[in-house]
C-alpha cells in the first residue's frame, strides 16, 4: 500500500541493464520487469525502484546519496557480492548501530549492505 508523504520508488542509472540484472537478482534475490530496452523496474528489494540507461553513474566521493541493502548474514552476503564480480571498496566495519561494508556494481554505482 502506499504511504502519503514516504518515499515510494527510487530511479538508478545504469549503463548496463542486462548485467545489472543479472548481478542484483543473483546476490539479492531482486526481480525485474522490463518497460523497453532502457528501463527495467525492481521489485523485492525493500522499496521498489527501476535501472534506466544512462551513461552516469554515482558514488559517495561525488556526493551522491548511499542506498543501504540489509543483509541478515553480512560476511556471506559480502562473499556473494565478491563472487558476482561487484569491487569491494570498504571491507566490513563497525559504526553506531551495526556493521557494513561498500561495493561497487557491474555498473560502477556504490552501495553498501548494513547487518546488526
Amino acid at each position: 500500500m502506499n504511504q502519503d508523504q514516504t518515499i515510494n520508488y527510487i530511479e538508478i542509472p545504469v549503463k548496463d541493464i542486462a548485467a545489472t540484472k543479472a548481478f542484483f537478482g543473483k546476490v539479492f534475490g531482486w526481480q525485474f520487469e522490463d518497460y523497453g530496452p532502457e528501463y527495467s523496474c525492481f521489485t523485492n528489494a525493500g522499496i521498489a525502484g527501476g535501472f534506466y540507461l544512462s551513461d552516469k553513474g554515482f558514488d559517495i566521493a561525488s556526493g551522491a546519496p548511499l542506498i543501504v541493502i540489509y543483509a541478515k548474514a553480512l560476511e556471506v552476503c559480502l562473499t556473494s557480492v565478491a563472487d558476482a564480480g561487484a569491487l569491494i571498496t570498504q571491507e566490513i566495519f563497525s559504526f553506531p548501530g551495526g556493521r557494513r561494508f561498500h561495493f561497487k556494481d557491474p555498473n560502477g554505482n556504490e552501495f553498501a549492505v548494513w547487518s546488526e
